[in-house]
């Protein structure tokens, strides 16, 4: 995408040709799909917008619209639409709401349009699943690589209207996984971003250091969290709705399909890692609670996505406690003689 030319002068131009396709031809959705791209780099420049336009008054037998308008139209446009483009269509999307021009007039207001039309749209008919699909990759996208600050107030309205909606509960699995992913970026948006220092911190990593110390005689110490510092970690509070998030991210580890187990794997793993210790602990043990319901369900499907789990939280750097290993090991080597249990999963 940094390919594309990206000058003052490609805005105009890009957005007239798109305005001229047919967005239900379906011999050149590849060429919706790379002018949408385009106009996604297009509208990074760093001017307002606004310069863009012009005298619209200057002669009053014609009207034309500011161009953050006929953007945005263009955007909420082809996020309806059955191909590719959708796609590309959420990614300019996310690259100019953001902007910071564009989100003082017009964020508030496409997010108004996009939970209502998540609350109108049905997931029973094909048009209704087209529409939640669009309107879902939007504001994932947008969460993703919006400004916390920019997006905090308005996070706990779009919960609201995922739990009343029910995308959880949708037949289609792609609804199932976009709901997740959002309320992923919706978790992440209430916790402040932090490294945690509970997290696993690795000893000496110099080879030459570590033979030198053992040919002295001395001995490398291990590196362990500091108990006091853990006392003294820094207290904030914790809204309330990051229970909501952490409890369906759970539900979707317990999800038929494996796209919307894994991304509710990755979900927690990084909502923990924003977590005090306390908070953190009690999550860890509550995934862990599923290898112990497979020691006696022998439930294949739940094993695998408990071992997934545990590798996100390991990966985000959480120090697994003793007591947590052998639910973990045994229900492995259980599984493992399992001839339900593909090897690719384990």
């Amino acid at each position: 995408m940094q390919l594309f030319p990206h000058e003052v002068a490609d805005v105009q131009p890009v957005l007239d040709l798109l305005c001229r396709q047919d967005p239900k031809d379906p011999e050149t959705w590849e060429t919706r799909y790379m002018l949408l791209l385009w106009l996604s780099m297009t509208c990074l420049i760093p001017f307002d917008l606004s310069r863009l336009d012009g005298h619209l008054t200057s002669d009053p037998s014609q009207t034309r619209e500011p161009i953050m308008d006929r953007i945005l139209a263009v955007a909420k446009s082809y996020l309806m639409v059955s191909d590719k483009s959708r796609d590309a269509a959420s990614v300019l999307v996310s690259k100019f709401v953001t902007r910071p021009d564009v989100k003082l007039k017009r964020l508030g207001d496409f997010l108004d349009w996009s939970l209502t039309t998540i609350s109108q749209a049905s997931d029973q008919t094909m048009g209704g699943t087209v529409i939640l699909d669009g309107a879902l990759q939007s504001l994932a996208q947008l969460f993703k690589h919006g400004k916390r600050d920019d997006f905090l107030q308005y996070a706990p309205v779009v919960l609201q209207c995922l739990d009343q909606c029910h995308v959880a509960e949708s037949s289609q699995a792609m609804l199932r996984k976009l709901g997740v992913k959002l309320i992923q970026r919706l978790g992440l948006t209430f916790l402040k971003p932090r490294l945690a220092k509970w997290r696993y911190q690795r000893g000496s990593r110099s080879l030459a250091a570590n033979l030198s110390l053992s040919q002295s005689g001395s001995t490398v110490e291990a590196v362990t969290p500091d108990m006091e510092t853990q006392s003294q970690e820094e207290d904030y509070d914790i809204p309330e709705e990051v229970e909501n998030v952490i409890e369906q991210l759970l539900g979707g580890l317990k999800d038929k399909e494996t796209i919307v187990r894994w991304s509710a794997a990755k979900g927690i793993g990084r909502v923990t890692g924003r977590l005090p210790k306390e908070l953190a602990d009690e999550v860890v043990g509550s995934v862990l609670e599923c290898f112990r319901k497979s020691l006696t369900e022998r439930a294949v499907w739940l094993v695998a996505l408990s071992c997934w789990r545990v590798r996100m939280s390991l990966q985000e750097g959480y120090h697994m406690r003793e007591e947590d290993v052998f639910p973990v090991t045994h229900s492995v080597e259980i599984s493992c003689n399992d001839k339900k249990l593909s090897p690719m999963m384990l």
